[in-house]
């Protein structure tokens, strides 16, 4: 079983700039995991995960974002409203890949399979809630009234994207909070209905 400090790493902080994102611009980086047991690839993760700027600790995979917010402005008879917003959020998602040594046991290899898989969806799962305040943005920006000036009106948007943005980080540690306390059953589902869908011949067996 998964040792809880482990179990506590797989908590990631997602680190936000101001604004969300309804255009996505996605990438995927890759650190390596050597290890023969649970314990190696432990040591390995906790040596060689993503360091988190807002714990300082190494996590198992970690998802890092970007926000920028572009809005156009007009002017008509003495008002000024937002003519159109546009939020793009550039991610970077960092996972680890195990290097499986031959003489790693069948049910490390399983474990890893699915962690590997749980890692890969939470990192995802991150993905989606900054998309859904990014578009919720987008559309809070687009729905202002006129304002009596283009001031006034940045002054608006400037304080609808914080209050979103503070939504938003608020659903991410919230998310972080139930993963965690949620984890070891979890898994240990998920390995039971690995093993049930190998025995099926629906999975082929850990490589």
């Amino acid at each position: 079983m998964m040792k809880r400090s482990l179990l506590c790493a797989l908590l990631l902080a997602v680190t936000a700039i101001p604004a969300g994102a309804a255009n996505l611009v996605k990438t995927y980086s890759y650190f390596s995991v050597g290890g023969s047991t649970l314990d190696d690839v432990e040591a390995q993760l906790s040596k060689h995960g993503p360091q988190v700027k807002s714990t300082g600790l190494r996590h198992p995979g970690a998802t890092r974002m970007a926000f920028t917010t572009r809005i156009s402005y007009a002017t008509r008879a003495g008002s000024c409203r937002i003519a159109d917003a546009v939020v793009t959020i550039k991610v970077k998602v960092i996972l680890p890949e195990w290097r499986r040594p031959r003489k790693a046991d069948a049910d490390v290899r399983l474990f890893w399979d699915t962690l590997a898989a749980d890692i890969k969806r939470h990192e995802e799962r991150h993905v989606e809630i900054a998309k859904n305040h990014a578009r919720e943005l987008e559309d809070a920006l687009k729905a202002t009234y006129p304002q009596k000036d283009c001031d006034t009106a940045k002054a608006k948007a400037a304080e609808i994207t914080a209050a979103i943005l503070i939504k938003h980080d608020r659903a991410q540690v919230q998310f972080d909070r139930v993963e965690s306390v949620n984890f070891e059953s979890r898994i240990l589902r998920l390995l039971h209905y690995r093993v049930e869908r190998i025995k099926n011949g629906q999975l082929p067996p850990p490589a």
